[in-house]
C-alpha cells in the first residue's frame, strides 16, 4: 500500500470514530499539511464517501450521518487483534447472553479477509492453547446491558427487574454509577433513589431493564470498580476476621485481593502494621493464606482462625522433621508419595 493511500484511509478511519475534525487536527495526526488534508478529503468524496465539509472559524470535515464502510480494510496486526480479542472476550465472560455472538462475528471477520491472511490467522487459533479453562458463567442479555451501559453514560434511572440468589424476584429503582466486568461476571453499581444506599447487583440475575425519565448527579468518591470490590470484600459471611499485617496494602493484596481484604494502611509508612479486614464462610483456607504473604502478622479475631494457625504451623513442622529424618535414615525424601507436589495456596475455594 502506497503512503498517500495509507493516509487517506488513516483519515477515514479518524473520521468514523465520530464527530468533527478540524482541518488543524487531522493534519496533526496524519503527519502532513492542511492543505494535504483537504486533498485527502477530495479522494474520499471521489470514493463516493460522504465526507461533509463544515465551514467557518471551527470547521472541518465529518462524515453524514449514517455511513458505513462496507469493506474491511485491515493490517495483518489489526486483523490478529480482532480476532484474539474476541476469543479472550468469550473466554473471560464478556460476551453477551447470546454466545454465539462472538463466533458469529469471527467468521464475518474472516470472511472478508484475503484468503493468505486468513490462513496465517487460523494457524494462530488452531495452535492457541489457554492454561486454565475458562469459566462457565452466565453471561448478561445484550437487552439489559445496553440499556444500562446507556443510562450509566447519560445518568438516567433505570427500573431493574432483579431474580436475587434464593430465588427471590423483585422490581427496582436504581441510579447506576457503572458496570464493572469481575472474574467472568458483570454488574452494575449504583444507588437507591431516596435513601443513597450503595448497591450491587448481577446482570446476569437482571431479567427487564427500563431508562426511567430525568437524570442524577454522578456521585463523588471510589470509581464503580473500587466500589464493587469493597461491596464484595464486605458481603455477609459466617466469620467476620480481622489481622493485622506488617506490610503494605499492596504486599497483603498480592495474596489477598481486593475484591476478598479492605486493608487499612497505618501512616507509618514502610516497616509499619496495616489492618486487614474480610469476611468468610470458611476459615481452613485462611491459614495458608496468611503464611504465603512472608509477613509477620497478628491474628486479632475470631479466636478459631489462631487455633488454625497453629495446627498448620505444627503441620508444617512436622513435615519439615519428617523429611530431615528419611534423609539422615537413607531415604531419598523425593517422591511424589512422600511430599507434595509445588502449587498455589489451597485458599481458591474460599476466595
Amino acid at each position: 500500500m502506497t503512503r498517500p493511500v495509507s493516509r487517506v484511509l488513516a483519515l477515514l478511519e479518524l473520521l468514523q470514530s465520530g464527530g468533527l475534525r478540524t482541518v488543524a487536527e487531522l493534519a496533526d495526526r496524519l503527519g502532513v499539511d492542511e492543505r494535504t488534508v483537504r486533498r485527502y478529503a477530495q479522494h474520499l468524496t471521489d470514493l463516493d464517501v460522504p465526507v461533509e465539509s463544515v465551514r467557518g472559524r471551527y470547521g472541518g470535515y465529518r462524515l453524514a450521518p449514517g455511513y458505513r464502510m462496507p469493506p474491511l480494510m485491515l493490517s495483518d496486526e489489526e486483523a490478529l487483534a480482532v480476532l484474539l480479542g474476541l476469543v479472550a472476550g468469550r473466554r473471560a465472560g464478556l460476551t453477551t447472553a447470546a454466545g454465539t455472538a462472538s463466533e458469529t462475528a469471527a467468521a464475518k471477520v474472516r470472511r472478508v479477509l484475503p484468503e493468505r491472511l486468513g490462513r496465517r490467522l487460523d494457524a494462530v487459533l488452531g495452535s492457541l492453547a489457554f492454561t486454565a479453562p475458562a469459566d462457565e458463567h452466565p453471561a448478561p442479555d445484550a437487552a439489559v446491558l445496553l440499556p444500562i451501559a446507556d443510562a450509566v453514560s447519560h445518568h438516567r434511572p433505570v427500573s431493574i427487574r432483579y431474580t436475587a440468589a434464593d430465588g427471590g424476584r423483585s422490581e427496582r429503582v436504581l441510579h447506576p454509577h457503572g458496570l464493572v466486568a469481575h472474574a467472568g461476571r458483570w454488574y452494575v453499581t449504583g444507588a437507591v433513589p431516596g435513601t443513597g444506599e450503595d448497591r450491587t447487583f448481577r446482570l446476569d440475575r437482571i431479567t427487564g431493564a427500563t431508562t426511567l425519565p430525568g437524570s442524577f448527579d454522578p456521585p463523588d468518591g471510589p470509581d464503580p470498580a473500587r466500589r464493587l470490590l469493597t461491596s464484595l470484600a464486605t458481603a455477609a459471611y459466617r466469620y467476620e476476621v480481622t489481622v493485622r499485617v506488617r506490610g503494605t496494602a499492596a504486599q497483603v493484596h498480592a495474596r489477598l485481593p481486593a475484591s476478598v481484604a479492605v486493608v487499612t494502611e497505618s501512616p507509618g509508612g514502610a516497616g509499619s502494621w496495616s489492618l486487614v479486614e474480610l469476611r468468610a464462610e470458611r476459615l481452613d483456607w485462611l491459614p495458608a493464606a496468611l503464611a504465603s504473604l512472608d509477613l509477620p502478622f497478628v491474628v486479632e479475631r475470631p479466636a478459631e482462625l489462631r487455633d488454625l494457625v497453629v495446627a498448620f504451623a505444627d503441620r508444617l513442622v512436622r513435615s519439615a522433621r519428617s523429611q530431615r529424618a528419611r534423609k539422615k535414615s537413607g531415604g531419598s525424601g523425593s517422591s511424589r508419595g512422600d511430599s507434595e507436589e509445588p502449587g498455589g495456596p489451597p485458599c481458591a475455594d474460599g476466595m
